[in-house]
């Protein structure tokens, strides 16, 4: 997190772990606005790692899940990295910034996938660089965030997936009513203090709270190399191109989607306990071993976890999924915002 930003955050209320926003003095509030109103959240907490260079659509077209030389200068995708093996590294949000394609990922993996990425550039006239720091990201959601954002930003992406530059930075619109600001540092306490008239500010949980129901999965540490992308439904919200050349893991990913069903997706729950990333599932039909595991959780406005969580289609369809132990906390399914392939 940059210095002066966390600085002027704290000013603002805000109670701050590292990099991580966890609230600003009322966090039941500001479940409550997520749920109701409009927000806008700070996200430091998640890193951005951009690619530059002739070669840079090329060297990331060999690499991710999607097809990044489809992707134009006012456009953003949803992109994987696989290992070998067709298990997700790390997901990003992807856009072009300038001369820069940005990947904004969880950022207890960054240095990870930074390292692993750059170890197949060779010579290829392309270079990676950590600029989580170079610019102020926030998030606005929300009813009236269209209104916000274009008042704050001076510019408005028209369709979902779209990007577009203003002189205060980048606006990334990631759904109807949800916006991704990459704002110049040095103009980030304006954009912030307007942003304020109609957003109420949240912390970090919030924003994972919306996002998690929106069925939008985030890779984090404890969850590496766990996944296809298909098992978190990367393929149905764009994430996966069936018709670009090789990258790490494709036969594996183009196999899972060809050749017989899936049998593991990813559903939304909620759950009267206390849940984190990495959880075992269980269920009855499946002994003494677990039949899934949660991707993301998040504090619920009414009490309990919401949570994104992998499992078998059939155990989640046909049994009660617990947390942790077969005789856990009970999860119920909520409908995601998108249907699943049959």
């Amino acid at each position: 997190m940059i210095e002066s930003w966390k600085t002027f955050l704290q000013s603002q209320g805000a109670v701050i772990d590292h990099a991580t926003v966890l609230n600003y003095g009322d966090a039941a509030a500001e479940r409550a606005a997520a749920a109701s109103g409009t927000i806008v959240a700070d996200l430091s907490q998640l890193g951005v790692i951009a690619f530059r260079g002739e070669e840079a659509a090329t060297f990331l077209q060999g690499q991710l899940t999607n097809d990044v030389r489809s992707l134009h200068a006012d456009a953003a995708q949803w992109n994987g990295y696989c290992s070998p093996k067709g298990r997700l590294l790390g997901n990003f949000l992807l856009w072009r910034q300038g001369e820069d394609y940005c990947l904004q990922l969880s950022g207890d993996i960054l240095p990870s996938v930074l390292k692993r990425l750059s170890m197949f550039i060779l010579r290829a006239k392309v270079q990676g660089r950590d600029a989580s720091d170079e610019s102020v990201r926030l998030v606005v959601a929300g009813k009236q965030a269209l209104a916000a954002v274009s008042d704050a930003m001076g510019v408005m992406p028209d369709a979902a997936m779209r990007s577009a530059a203003g002189e205060a930075g980048q606006v990334i619109r990631v759904g109807d009513d949800k916006f991704v600001l990459a704002i110049v540092p040095e103009r980030a306490a304006a954009v912030w203090q307007t942003l304020r008239q109609t957003a109420t500010p949240v912390g970090a949980p919030v924003w994972d709270w919306l996002r998690l129901n929106a069925g939008i999965p985030m890779i984090v540490a404890a969850t590496q190399e766990q996944f296809v992308p298909q098992m978190v439904n990367l393929e149905v919200i764009g994430g996966v191109s069936f018709q670009k050349g090789c990258y790490p893991g494709q036969e594996i990913v183009a196999r899972s989607q060809y050749l017989g069903k899936l049998k593991r997706r990813m559903f939304l729950a909620h759950v009267d306990a206390e849940a984190a990333p990495g959880d075992s599932l269980y269920s009855a039909d499946i002994e003494g071993q677990a039949t899934g595991t949660v991707v993301n959780a998040a504090p619920a406005p009414a009490g309990g976890f919401d949570v994104l969580a992998v499992a078998q289609v059939e155990s989640a369809k046909s049994h009660t999924l617990h947390l942790k132990t077969a005789d856990g906390a009970a999860l119920q399914l909520k409908p995601l915002p998108y249907a699943l392939p049959e």
